[in-house]
């Protein structure tokens, strides 16, 4: 009976850490899919209050897809504004020589660092309690945005 214990205890060791190690950790949030802006419930900082919005996450096997889109309608005029981030978590992304964005986690807050023209902004976004996400906007000489936004 020994013997047979001897033998079969290191057999299911192996396969108890080989199953273990199949098991998912997530280390953050799954922020994936469609997420329209609630003006409502976000806080401009003084910038034109932004009447559609909406940003598409993508992440798979460390391959990151942040896609932006924001429309502003004014009395004296408009503007739209769209933006992609497409790389490899935590690769620089240069688009000619005055552009670089860089996408990754810092634990449970999807940051996107990008600089343009010499000037740098982050963008932090998290998942809110209530299922919303909060995307908070650092850019020099401007006051911290929070937009929240519903998933689609």
């Amino acid at each position: 009976m020994r013997r047979t214990i001897g033998k079969i205890l290191p057999i299911l060791l192996a396969g108890a850490c080989f199953a273990l190690m199949a098991i998912p950790v997530l280390a953050h949030p799954s922020l994936n899919g469609t997420w329209v802006l609630v003006p409502t419930r976000s806080n401009f900082a003084g910038e034109p209050v932004l009447q559609t919005g909406t940003v598409k996450i993508n992440e798979r096997e460390h391959h990151m897809y942040i896609s932006r889109s924001f429309n502003y309608d004014g009395a004296s005029g408009g503007f739209d504004y769209s933006f992609t981030t497409d790389g490899q978590e935590n690769s620089t992304i240069h688009k000619g020589q005055t552009f670089k964005s860089k996408a990754g986690w810092d634990d449970k807050v999807l940051k996107v660092k990008t600089t343009r023209d010499g000037l740098t902004t982050v963008e932090k976004y998290t998942l809110a309690p209530d299922g919303t996400m909060v995307l908070t906007i650092e850019r020099p000489d401007h006051q911290l945005q929070a937009l929240v936004f519903q998933r689609q």
